[in-house]
């Protein structure tokens, strides 16, 4: 007789985290400590961009990809997939297909950076110029709205626009599922009113029914289908939440999801997310806000300045500049590593252009100068923010591929003036995982990321370089402020 000691033991309940990327979908399967026991990975057709800046995908490819990255991933776990009790998706914002009554797409995609609709866009800002000034959002040239209506003046009779979560959760449960108010954000939906701009809709001819209804990230919106089951791996009667943007679920994954808690993430450009417990606008522009799936706001910003500052730089090379920037101490030169024309983030310039004031000594003081703009940068994002009245409290999360540089990031902690806490997995898929675990795994999503996100690498500030740091960013500010592109002040 066996003891139960012996007895074969049940799998333990997981979720998955789906990301439909520009080029790939990510899946990745989590426990409720956040332990990552299987991923899965699928190729997506690359975009075909074009004249008058069209930007296209075959959307027919996102539902077989994703299938592919759940079998590749359930099929890795103990159980085989049974164990997973809960799934959601998030993908690019601003995204959309035309879709047939069932669901179908009936043309390509229409991509995040397609431009085809900027001057309904600007249309769009105009009329609905009230509410968006309530909001804090600007309907920029690649904002869905615009494509939403280039999509409604070719539409058939009982045609739909679909973004690609909605697309995929059709997909998952067998019927038609709510949108979620992240991704909806810059299609016109207003979270701030709980209603879709139909103010702004009905002057361009949209017809009602044309978008699904909106519902909170991490609601529930059916379970998967037994079709989907036979496709996925995942369990009939699996659970399907909602998600929200890749931008949003990358903030989550990192564990910056109560009030007060920030992410700085440096990629090829630098971003700033948070969270408030209001909403707070920024004349400016600069910043706007996504609404928390607990009804807060996530304020964030993003700077055209970041990564790519260290675009020139042979990235084996990384490691040898490193260590000489930081054997030399800080530069004596400063440098504003923009590489593109115009600022977005944290001030607003069309006119603003990178600049160097005063000659590097030798390349480690030139690659330290460069190190050394972009934390100013950042310095002066925490300081807007804080600017308009909302709360940052404790070690800034830290993420992004330049976050593994420990000289950057003690560079950054040194300027900020406070630690800097290095994510671990800053995964738009795991944090997809930590919206399907809120309401199944854990009671909401601050349990979810309490529960699920390590504490990652606390960076300190170095005090012996502080003074020189902190004198070297009020020259930055200056320069800036004599060029007339950052306020006085």
């Amino acid at each position: 007789m066996s003891s139960t000691a012996d007895a074969p033991r049940s799998p333990v309940p997981v979720v998955a985290g789906i990301d439909v990327a520009t080029a790939a979908v990510r899946v990745v399967c989590a426990d409720a400590r956040g332990r990552v026991l299987s991923e899965g990975r699928a190729p997506l057709p690359q975009p075909v961009r074009g004249a008058g800046g069209h930007s296209e995908q075959d959307a027919r490819a996102w539902w077989p990809a994703t299938a592919a990255a759940l079998r590749q991933a359930t099929a890795a776990l103990p159980g085989g997939g049974r164990e997973v009790v809960a799934v959601a998706v998030s993908a690019t914002s601003g995204t959309l297909v035309l879709a047939s009554p069932d669901g179908e797409p009936v043309g390509p995609a229409l991509m995040y950076d397609d431009r085809r609709a900027a001057d309904i866009n600007a249309k769009a800002q105009e009329l609905g110029a009230a509410r968006w000034r309530a909001l804090g959002l600007t309907v920029g040239p690649t904002a869905a709205l615009g494509k939403l209506v280039w999509y409604a003046n070719r539409a058939r009779p009982g045609q739909l626009v679909l973004h690609t979560p909605d697309l995929l959760g059709r997909e998952l449960t067998g019927h038609p599922v709510p949108t979620d108010w992240s991704h909806a954000l810059k299609t016109g939906y207003d979270p701030r009113a709980g209603e879709w701009a139909t103010d702004v809709f009905d002057a361009f001819g949209v017809p009602a029914g044309f978008l699904p209804s909106v519902q909170a990230p991490g609601t529930e919106s059916g379970t998967v289908s037994a079709r989907a089951a036979a496709e996925t791996g995942l369990p009939v009667g699996c659970r399907v939440r909602l998600g929200m943007t890749d931008g949003c679920a990358g903030q989550i994954a990192t564990g910056a999801v109560e009030p007060g808690q920030f992410v700085g993430v440096l990629g090829t450009t630098y971003v700033l997310k948070g969270v408030s417990r209001a909403l707070v606008t920024d004349p400016a522009g600069a910043l706007y806000s996504h609404r928390h799936p607990d009804g807060w706001w996530l304020p964030g910003g993003a700077s055209n300045t970041g990564g790519e500052a260290l675009a020139a730089v042979d990235p084996a090379d990384l490691p040898r500049l490193d260590a000489a920037a930081d054997a030399r101490g800080p530069a004596s030169c400063l440098n504003y590593p923009l590489r593109r024309e115009g600022e977005r983030f944290p001030f607003v310039s069309g006119a603003a252009r990178g600049f160097c004031a005063g000659t590097p000594q030798d390349e480690a003081d030139r690659h330290r100068a460069a190190l050394e703009g972009v934390a100013f940068l950042e310095r002066l994002a925490l300081e807007r923010v804080q600017a308009l009245g909302i709360e940052v409290r404790g070690p800034l999360h830290a993420a992004g591929g330049g976050s593994r540089s420990d000289l950057w990031t003690r560079i950054r902690a040194t300027v900020l003036g406070r630690p800097l806490r290095v994510a671990e997995r800053a995964e738009t898929a795991f944090g997809a995982a930590l919206l399907a675990a809120a309401g199944t795994l854990h009671p909401d999503l601050s349990a979810s990321a309490a529960a699920m996100t390590a504490a990652g690498r606390l960076v300190e500030p170095l005090e012996r370089e502080r003074a020189a740091l902190d004198e070297s960013y009020g020259r930055f500010a200056r320069e800036l402020r004599a060029r007339d592109w950052l306020d006085a002040g």
